[in-house]
């Protein structure tokens, strides 16, 4: 386990020995982190989080209350999970089916500033690109795109966000300007990425 004076612990919180937290984290009432998870600098966990061995989390994650992130979970730095979203880690579940074991998992991947609104569900097995966004009660059953906005059940692509939060309206060229940051967009094939910094 990680010096405990380099993080903040609620008292009624689990930490099992061997897991890994970065400096600055700040981890809330009846969090159970196991051995073998990983958190990056300034996560922070609500009331009633679950990390399971295995999970890998960036630096300045916020994982909102009611959520358990289960072997397979990567997230890259800034992701944001809000209020009891729900992660899978096995396609075909069956009581009476043994299928525990990184053998049977399916990894899930949130890259860089990945949002998912409250009481999402990320079905296993998939890649959300940087910045995508999705909505509360979203269904995610398929790969999402960089800087998109999804959202339904199941979750459907409704356009494009930025970084900062706002959504994108692309010109004829396949240009958008962000206007907050003003960073500036690029939209081909179907396909986000940012050409300036802003």
């Amino acid at each position: 386990m990680s010096e405990p004076s380099a993080y903040y612990a609620h008292p009624t919180a689990i930490l099992d020995s061997g897991c890994q937290i970065g400096a600055g984290s700040r981890i809330w009432h009846f969090c159970h982190v196991s051995s073998g998870a990983v958190l990056g600098e300034g996560c922070s966990l609500g009331q009633n989080v679950f990390v399971a061995e295995g999970v890998v989390l960036g630096r300045n994650v916020k994982v909102q209350n009611n959520v358990s992130l289960y072997a397979g979970v990567h997230c890259a730095d800034d992701v944001f999970l809000g209020p009891s979203v729900v992660f899978t880690n096995v396609r075909n579940p069956r009581a009476a089916v043994p299928r525990r074991g990184s053998a049977h998992y399916a990894e899930t991947h949130l890259g860089q500033g990945v949002t998912l609104g409250a009481n999402s569900t990320i079905v296993c097995g998939i890649t959300l690109g940087e910045y995508a966004f999705v909505g509360a009660g979203a269904v995610v059953t398929h790969d999402v795109p960089a800087y998109a906005v999804v959202y339904g059940n199941p979750a459907r692509q409704h356009g494009w966000m930025s970084a900062y939060g706002h959504q994108l309206q692309f010109d004829a060229g396949g240009q958008a300007t962000c206007p907050e940051s003003r960073a500036v967009y690029q939209l081909t094939n179907q396909h986000v990425s940012r050409i300036s910094p802003g």
